[in-house]
């Protein structure tokens, strides 16, 4: 019996054989972040026992401003609504956090759960990745500062997006990636789109600046 494997929501696509250096080629450079780990935190955030414990669990203080984000050492943080953040980390370092955010939180009301299964992430960087953003969303990013995320929708599907680096970051559920990237794709047109090489856009398989 063949050993399972694991495949990211956009591997149909071939992004990985098509990836090249970043260049002056094109406007636009995008590619996906596969097989990150993705956890959904719930709790009290004026709750001082559920923040201090959630923080020191995880190495990072949990964002409590709204629609911001923290990252440290490979892990992101995004504050989603007043009780609900979305952990973002390598896939390597998921069964360890997950272990220690529920030890952690035992005595406190709050809900841990892996939604990995269920989210992939997309890296959108170039001179026109602002103009394609622009065309597939009603959020104008142009207002979107570092250190900010935003729940928004592209086309049909909703999205959490983040600037960090040089680029974005978009997160999308799992159910809605084709639909998504073809979506891009199609707005990325007029400026022409190259897959990005991740190691060159200075994004590691962890979803943060290398």
């Amino acid at each position: 019996m063949s050993e399972p494997t694991m495949r990211s929501p956009l591997h149909s696509f071939g992004l990985e054989e098509q990836a090249k250096p970043i260049d002056g080629s094109c406007g636009v450079w995008a590619n996906e972040i596969p097989h990150l780990g993705y956890i959904s935190l719930r709790g009290n955030g004026t709750d001082p026992a559920f923040v201090t414990a959630a923080s020191t669990s995880l190495g990072v203080s949990l964002p409590l401003r709204p629609c911001t984000f923290a990252s440290s050492n490979g892990i992101t943080i995004l504050w989603l609504s007043p009780d609900e953040w979305m952990i973002v980390c390598p896939r390597a370092q998921l069964s360890a956090l997950l272990g220690s955010l529920r030890h952690a939180l035992t005595d406190v009301r709050s809900q841990v759960v892996d939604n990995s299964g269920g989210y992939t992430q997309v890296i959108i960087e170039g001179p026109n990745a602002l103009d394609v953003l622009q065309h597939v969303s009603v959020y104008d990013f142009a207002g979107l500062e570092p250190g900010r995320v935003v729940g928004t929708t592209f086309g049909k599907s909703s999205v959490y997006a983040f600037r960090q680096g040089e680029g974005y970051r978009v997160v999308i559920r799992r159910s809605f990636a084709d639909y998504i990237w073809r979506y891009l794709v199609r707005a990325a047109v007029p400026y022409g789109l190259g897959i990005a090489d991740l190691a060159g856009s200075r994004v590691t398989e962890e979803g943060v600046p290398a």
